[in-house]
């Protein structure tokens, strides 16, 4: 009995710092590798990360209970974007099917030209991320229609995607009404508007510039044969209900971001709403068809195999494994935060930080590699800012400071993992591989460097305590 008992409250062991850059080395080439390299699916990487990283805390000593704990607390991080997930998969579908989708590409059609193809829907995803303040919902939605734009335009799908990228997640950034954002302020405990205020001297920048650069790159775009664009057109007017009122599902989505509704509400209004919409326009559609749109998507049958190709998406079953993939990177970043990994890697970077461009690197950095390794963007901004917070008091920096990074480096530079619950959303959603838009999703690398370099720029107050200990 006595052995028993001391077996039961043995302590479990602490990992140093050292032993968790080794860990963090290991499970990085694991996922980089294959998925990188080899051009696989994550999926595998990331199982085979989660099991040996289980199996090695057992090991080194923790309990099992400890370790389904570490994974059940990592899953409970999840719940909102896997349900939010399922959602979107609804909303494309019925989108098809009530017209919306097809609507926009038709208009989009008329109104775009090859040259300022680019340009153009990085500001109108923009507008809409800002609008909407979710750029899931603007990659769910614009993001398919003009896919399916630049596929005609004979425009590469990466880029296309990556402009998207760009553009959702810059309007997404700086809305007041963004999950991200709001968390951010929170964190940082400040006012939204004063958040987004410090957002807009890095965001804004970035914009600029990425605008710039897709201008430049849709100026070398070779013109395209009309006659596809109107073979395109006609097919859809033939396929779809092309209306301004397939346009409505859109306009409710925004008012009830303006009204500040939660995502999955939003989606599921917008997803009935849309069904309603596109039974009174076809009301011989029967139930089976409509439940099995939402089970296993839309699929176009109109005979052009382009639109047929395009406008066969959405459902339920279209996230299922996306859904898997984000179940394993969640209980890995679970197991990660229990064996206090990520804990040793924040709080050696917390004790050596002694000026403010210090600080705003190693913040910057410590976000990343939460996205990295967790893949979870509201954790990479919880992680660092519980973390870094009193080192920016301390030093008695404005929290601003802070939670501008957190934004940046935390939810935009999600979407350039190839294993993040973003980037495994717009993979799924927009059927291209992540490593295809990354390069061309210029918002996140910008803004990331132009935190950094705002970080590094901010001085000490003269008022500051820390003001006479601090040097650059």
């Amino acid at each position: 009995m006595k052995i028993l008992k001391k077996t039961t409250n043995k302590s479990e062991p602490i990992i140093s710092f050292t032993e968790s850059l080794l860990i963090l080395g290991v499970i990085l080439c694991i996922l980089g590798y294959p998925i990188i390299f080899k051009h696989q699916e994550p999926q595998a990487p990331l199982f085979i990360s989660f099991v040996l990283l289980a199996v090695y805390g057992r090991i080194r000593g923790f309990k099992w209970d400890t370790i389904m704990n570490g994974m059940r607390h990592g899953l409970r991080a999840g719940v909102d974007p896997l349900i939010i997930f399922l959602s979107i998969g609804v909303l494309i579908a019925t989108w098809i099917f009530s017209g919306t989708i097809p609507t926009i590409m038709y208009f989009g059609f008329e109104i775009i030209s090859v040259k300022f193809f680019l340009p153009t829907v990085f500001i109108v995803c923009t507008l809409v991320g800002v609008a909407c303040g979710s750029s899931f919902t603007t990659v769910s939605t614009m993001g398919i229609a003009f896919i399916g734009i630049g596929a005609t335009l004979k425009i590469n799908p990466g880029l296309t995607a990556g402009v998207i990228v760009s553009g959702a997640f810059c309007g997404s950034n700086i809305s007041p009404l963004s999950g991200t954002t709001n968390l951010a302020a929170s964190v940082g405990e400040i006012s939204i508007y004063k958040h987004i205020k410090s957002l807009l001297t890095t965001d804004i920048p970035a914009w600029a510039i990425c605008l710039i650069l897709y201008t430049f790159l849709g100026l070398n775009s070779k013109n395209v044969s009309l006659g596809a664009v109107h073979q395109m057109m006609a097919g859809l007017q033939n396929g779809f209900w092309i209306s301004g009122w397939a346009l409505l599902p859109v306009l409710l989505l925004i008012v009830l971001a303006i009204f500040q509704v939660p995502a999955i509400p939003s989606l599921g209004l917008g997803s009935l709403f849309a069904v309603v919409l596109g039974w009174i326009h076809a009301p011989k559609t029967s139930l089976t068809t409509i439940t099995n749109t939402i089970m296993t998507g839309y699929v176009s049958h109109i005979g052009d195999k382009t639109i047929d190709t395009l406008l066969s998406k959405g459902g339920i079953s279209s996230m299922l494994t996306s859904l898997a993939l984000i179940i394993f990177a969640l209980a890995l970043g679970g197991l990660l935060i229990k064996f206090n990994i990520i804990s040793a890697i924040i709080n050696h970077l917390t004790g050596i930080v002694k000026t403010p461009g210090r600080l705003a690197f190693s913040t910057t950095l410590t976000c990343i590699g939460v996205n990295l390794l967790v893949g979870e963007h509201y954790l990479a901004i919880i992680l660092p800012g519980q973390s870094f917070l009193p080192s920016f008091d301390k030093l008695g920096l404005k929290r601003v400071d802070l939670t501008r990074i957190l934004n940046d480096a935390g939810a935009a530079v999600n979407a350039i993992v190839p294993w993040s619950v973003s980037g495994v959303f717009i993979a799924s959603t927009l059927q291209i591989n992540p490593l295809s838009f990354i390069p061309w999703a210029f918002f996140p690398f910008l803004v990331t460097i132009l935190t950094v370099i705002a970080g590094m720029l901010v001085k000490v107050p003269a008022q500051s305590p820390a003001a006479n200990l601090v040097t650059e």
